[in-house]
């Protein structure tokens, strides 16, 4: 490598190699980079939890080991992880995962929750933005926020703060609580609209207003999830994209495939138009047909059925066994934190091809990003998993999507169906979301990328072999193929075993 600075396609300097000997060395694997364009067999020597060297001539170093037929990729970087339990980062590691962030629902108080992370410790990053929905319902509850995810299951066993308007005055206050959490070093604004519809459209603009006065992305799970007017996803949609022209806010749309449904068409079109007119706002999907969230959820109630455009309650499971009506009614009323799975389309049902039309419609999206919208862990009657388990009972439940996102990715997207290129599915799961948060977020700048001088997140992988097991009967299968998971320039996972006394996983943060 030259020794003076280049820039290269993207505008970035090309940093010469650093020399001398290095803490680990990757040799001969397929490198790709996608912001570079790179995707050739290379070296890659890594000092100090940075990437060190990139080269065709032969690297030393302490730990050498052999990527030849293997991938070398940054890490995935998932925007939508609710589990942020040890347990689930370990699940999200054999995915492929060194970043995992809870956006879209957030956390308060922002500081408890990075302070406990810590003293645990994790195998891969987090962070998590600033809740506005933990805000209302301290201010509509009177409970005061625990940074936990734990805490806002037991606050669906109240209505008030999600179908009611609050006055100028608690609007005031909620917005200072966030605020406060973006202060202490919050992400963004996680507004999880969805779960509290009944809020007013001021309150909403409030939010904006706040997230464009401190340069941070809003990451929002719209207030209606419907594909019948009025209060249709398209609708929810267009309040976003009003919000981001009229405050100039950074707006990110959460999983775009479970918003949109059956009437994606129309939704993707929508956003479409509105990016392509220079409107700040960002999307994310998960390759799966299928949500998961609390039965007690305002999207669950009131002829829900028709507003998803599904046939029958069955299409709702709680651990994998199809519900009855009778039985959903039950569990609002007794049990409403408890976590459902429910199928809004049927991608693998050769019966139903255009159901994976749809979902193809919103995963290959132009410019979206892979986030998994990972589920904590529970056990059979509920409760979550928390604490230093590992490997998780067999019995242990959460949507697929928590153990297998990235793998299911590759393995049918890109592998079986060559629906696009190596490295623009790469693109898709390390550098976009990196983008999404570098401008607030500096940190992300170096990550998401295989370049000198970058963090040395990276993972190691197989695309012949790689696959999810994770299925909705038995969802506690790791991934297979990532032979390694380097996080920080410490592995994690070594020819396919974690490396359980390795936390070498740091916070992102404002």
């Amino acid at each position: 490598m030259p020794g003076n600075q280049q820039r290269n396609q993207t505008g970035r300097p090309e940093r010469p190699n650093e020399p001398d000997s290095y803490d680990v060395v990757l040799v001969g694997g397929r490198v790709v980079d996608p912001e570079r364009g790179l995707d050739e067999t290379l070296n890659v020597g890594i000092t100090g939890g940075r990437i060190a060297a990139i080269s065709g001539e032969p690297l030393e170093g302490a730990t050498v080991i052999d990527a030849a037929g293997l991938v070398v990729a940054p890490g995935f970087i998932d925007l939508h992880a609710h589990g942020q339990q040890l347990p689930a980062a370990w699940m999200q590691a054999f995915d492929g995962v060194t970043t995992a962030l809870e956006l879209e629902s957030g956390l308060l108080p922002i500081s408890d929750f990075y302070d406990a992370v810590a003293a645990e410790g994790r195998p891969i990053n987090y962070g998590a933005s600033a809740a506005w929905t933990y805000a209302r319902i301290a201010e509509k509850e009177g409970m005061e926020p625990e940074g936990n995810l734990g805490w806002f299951q037991e606050a669906f066993s109240h209505d008030g703060w999600q179908n009611s308007l609050a006055s100028d005055k608690e609007v005031e206050r909620i917005v200072a609580r966030v605020e406060q959490g973006l202060e202490e070093g919050g992400l963004g604004i996680g507004i999880n609209a969805g779960y509290a519809p009944g809020y007013g459209r001021k309150e909403y603009h409030a939010l904006a207003k706040l997230a464009a006065k401190h340069g941070v992305p809003t990451f929002t799970h719209i207030r209606y999830l419907s594909v019948q007017e009025p209060e249709s996803g398209f609708e929810g949609l267009g309040e976003l994209i009003s919000l981001a022209a009229s405050t100039g806010a950074q707006m990110h749309i959460c999983h775009l495939n479970s918003v949109a449904g059956r009437d994606i068409d129309a939704c993707a079109k929508l956003v479409t138009d509105a990016q392509e007119r220079g409107v700040p706002i960002t999307v994310e999907a998960y390759p799966y047909g299928a949500c998961s969230s609390t039965v007690g959820a305002e999207i669950f109630r009131d002829k829900w059925l028709e507003r998803w455009g599904v046939e029958d309650p069955s299409a709702m499971e709680l651990n994998g066994k199809p519900l009855t009506q009778a039985e959903i009614d039950d569990l609002q009323e007794n049990e409403p934190g408890t976590v459902v799975v429910m199928h809004f389309l049927c991608p693998d049902d050769p019966a139903k091809p255009m159901d994976a039309e749809m979902l193809d419609r919103s995963v290959l999206h132009p410019g979206a990003a892979i986030a998994s919208d990972a589920m904590p862990w529970v056990r059979q009657d509920g409760t979550l998993i928390e604490g230093d388990v590992w490997p998780l009972p067999e019995d242990a439940f959460a949507h697929p999507r928590s153990a297998g996102c990235f793998s299911r990715f590759l393995a049918g997207w890109v592998r079986e169906r060559e629906a696009l290129p190596l490295i623009e599915a790469i693109r898709k799961m390390s550098l976009i979301p990196a983008q999404i948060l570098e401008e607030a977020v500096p940190q992300m700048r170096q990550k998401g990328r295989i370049q000198v001088g970058a963090d040395a997140d990276i993972v190691v992988f197989d695309l012949a072999t790689v696959q999810d097991n994770a299925t909705f009967t038995k969802p506690a299968q790791r991934s297979t193929g990532f032979q390694h998971v380097l996080v920080n320039g410490t592995p994690v996972i070594q020819y396919g075993q974690e490396i359980l006394e390795a936390r070498p996983g740091r916070p992102i943060r404002r």
